[in-house]
């Protein structure tokens, strides 16, 4: 995604013969994208990853979407989520559309198997908890705060050892990138971007495993999951390199940029995807004029959906939050500060705020499920007394 990266055991060419110790072939295993025209990577199995010995039709996994809601702004409590599953099974879909789905996740249960997402590239935020992200690519370690983009395409799996941890879950139906503006034409990051290479984290240790048994991937494809069954360890991988593969990144080494008056929301993104964008709000200065207002100005998102998820309860522009709130202020109708807010930051020389940001281009729309985490009120917040 970053960088080209390479690990373990590879041959000096690509197509040639690279053989095991016991003087077996490796299986060579292309893994690109948009077809030959994409980024892509190269792997080598001990054994041939097309072998499955056992499949099973798990069911559906297509999200409902609510299609007839009365527009107005929206505040989920996730606080108001019980315990469920892992960071598979326990998906709560929240909102979507074409191009994205938001998942919830309160973790109470540990990670067993694998999985792979077929169908969407994968943006994990992981609120609490801590562990060590383990694909077919290699080890990633993980910390809260940490953004994992995960490939479609790509076998894991992640526990953290412990019951309950927060996390959102964004499936996205193109690429997931860096935002442009912040690359020259080599796709090196510019001194102005809020981040460098240092900060993303590829995998670091490659462990291969040859193991037969029985060994379960669900995968995730064409609106279902299938459980299959392979006979041999799915991460034998003895050797890749490539620019396709799984990457942290920490919303803490996210560098702000601030200015004399306020700066517009584009100064906080993250990720690019196709049709909507990932953004963080990180502890930062305000801004240093000295008559400046430095809560946001109100502005109408004529042609997009903000969603604002809440690592901590320190939003000054806000009132009536709480860690792990989730606002979703649609098209359409103009949003800023609630009454006082502004009047009550003059003066501040810096925010404690941390959260993530989805802006989308094409309307969000909410699932049965969100519903029932509502705060039904959250639209008179803006009423003046």
């Amino acid at each position: 995604m970053i960088r080209y990266v390479r690990l373990g055991d590879l041959p000096a060419k690509k197509h040639i013969q690279h053989r095991r110790p016991d003087g077996e072939l490796y299986t060579e295993q292309l893994f690109s994208t948009r077809g030959f025209d994409g980024p892509l990577s190269t792997l080598y199995h001990i054994h041939k990853p097309t072998e499955i010995s056992a499949w099973e039709d798990l069911g559906s996994a297509k999200v409902e979407l609510l299609e007839d809601e009365a527009l107005r702004h929206r505040h989920l409590r996730t606080d108001r989520m019980t315990p469920h599953g892992n960071l598979v099974s326990g998906r709560i879909p929240l909102m979507g559309n074409q191009d994205l789905t938001w998942h919830q996740v309160l973790t109470a249960a540990p990670f067993e198997g694998w999985f792979k997402n077929a169908e969407a590239d994968e943006i994990l935020f992981i609120h609490d908890g801590s562990g060590t992200l383990e694909t077919m690519f290699g080890d990633v370690e993980v910390r809260p705060g940490d953004y994992l983009v995960i490939p479609r395409g790509t076998i894991w799996r992640l526990d953290f050892g412990v019951e309950q941890v927060r996390a959102i879950v964004l499936e996205s139906r193109g690429p997931v990138t860096t935002p442009r503006r912040y690359r020259n034409e080599y796709g090196q990051m510019l001194e102005h971007a809020p981040f460098t290479e240092r900060d993303f984290r590829p995998p670091h240790a490659l462990r291969t495993y040859d193991e037969a048994g029985e060994f379960e991937v669900v995968i995730q494809a064409r609106g279902r999951r299938t459980r299959c069954i392979h006979p041999r360890h799915p991460f034998d991988v003895a050797g890749w390199d490539g620019f396709v593969y799984p990457v942290a990144f920490s919303i803490h080494d996210f560098q702000p940029i601030t200015g004399k008056l306020h700066m517009p929301p584009p100064i906080h993104q993250t990720f690019a995807a196709h049709n909507f964008v990932v953004c963080s709000f990180c502890p930062r200065m305000l801004d240093y004029h000295p008559d400046a207002i430095v809560v946001p100005y109100v502005h109408s998102n004529v042609d997009s959906d903000e969603v604002l998820y809440y690592c901590n309860d320190k939003f000054g522009s806000r009132k009536g939050i709480f860690e792990g709130s989730i606002t979703l202020h649609p098209l359409g109708i103009p949003h800023g500060p609630q009454p006082g807010a502004v009047e009550a930051a003059l003066g501040a020389t810096k925010t404690d705020e941390l959260a993530v940001m989805v802006d989308t281009f094409h309307p969000l729309k909410l699932t049965p499920q969100a519903l029932q985490i509502e705060d039904p009120d959250y639209w008179k917040s803006w009423q003046t007394k």
